[in-house]
């Protein structure tokens, strides 16, 4: 069931499209005053061109025109009544050539809006990214850590086939999930060991702190927040956990606790020196399922074969 919703949820827009455009089909077909159904397939077109694009709109237009014209060719006398055949055609043409125009021109104009969102996007990873540097070049413990956990975290989202601008927000909460620690004391993040439950409570309030300064962003970072919110919580907390429970954890924030901690486990610390990465991916791989999403751990497992392949 889970993998059916991750299906619906990853293709909804071309489902949608498709079920409009087999409603226009069914309706040329069985409506027995064809040129009344004409009108409807602008709406599979410019949902199609909205939604995904001007070549997905201009290959829905086409598609619909092509099955038109093979009705017409089929029943010329319910499409044309009592018109010449060269006119009926001329009329299909000149319907056919704005359902075309419809999907370029709604289509380029759903790509300039996308690519200002993509540029805007950039502009505050950006900042976010100097941010962060700058948060974390004052320990040298934890220097790089929210960008490396940002990579590692869209090599995961990759290799478990996510889309693209699924894997854009992960990458985007990786490097933000501790972007919550600007509000809590240097003193506090830098000490050793011994934390208090007090000072522990200080320490994990870094996540609700975060989704707060990132809600206050707007609508550009509004799917990273539930991923930071969520990053530090068990994927199973006990065992009587059900799965509906589990999934309630955006993946998001799985991926992101995998990444988070195998950066930790292989970092040096004040306190103890960082594991070697083949004894953190055992420890990962020992607490799948529980602490980990396993399906999660699986795919890290892969991304870190591939880059010693690589070396």
């Amino acid at each position: 069931m889970e993998r059916f919703k991750h299906v619906v949820f990853k293709y909804f827009e071309i489902i949608l499209v498709s079920l409009i455009l087999l409603v226009a089909f069914f309706g040329t077909y069985f409506i027995e005053a064809k040129s009344a159904i004409l009108n409807f397939y602008y709406l599979p077109v410019l949902v199609a061109s909205y939604l995904l694009g001007r070549r997905l709109g201009l290959l829905t237009a086409i598609l619909s025109v092509l099955a038109v014209f093979l009705f017409a060719f089929i029943f010329p006398e319910s499409f044309f009544g009592g018109r010449e055949i060269w006119e009926g055609f001329a009329l299909l043409s000149s319907w056919a050539g704005f359902l075309i125009l419809a999907s370029i021109v709604v289509g380029t104009l759903y790509e300039l809006s996308e690519r200002r969102l993509v540029d805007l996007r950039k502009a505050y990873l950006g900042i976010l990214e100097i941010l962060s540097k700058y948060l974390e070049s004052t320990d040298q413990y934890t220097k790089g850590h929210s960008l490396r956990v940002s990579e590692f975290s869209q090599d995961i989202g990759i290799a478990m086939g996510l889309p693209k601008k699924e894997v854009e927000n992960i990458r985007a909460a990786g490097l933000l999930h501790d972007i919550g620690k600007i509000e809590i004391s240097g003193e506090v993040l830098r000490k050793a060991a011994d934390l208090s439950a007090e000072e522990r409570a200080i320490i994990d309030s870094h996540v609700t702190k975060g989704a707060d300064i990132l809600s206050s962003v707007g609508a550009v970072l509004k799917e990273v927040v539930p991923i930071v919110l969520a990053h530090h919580k068990y994927f199973m907390s006990d065992l009587d956990m059900e799965a509906k429970e589990q999934t309630q954890i955006p993946l998001g924030a799985r991926i992101v606790a995998v990444a988070d901690s195998f950066d930790a486990m292989t970092t040096d610390r004040p306190y103890r020196k960082g594991m070697p990465p083949w004894k953190a991916m055992e420890e990962l791989a020992v607490k799948a399922g529980t602490q980990f999403d396993p399906h999660v751990v699986e795919a890290f497992k892969r991304v870190l074969r591939e880059k010693m392949e690589r070396v």
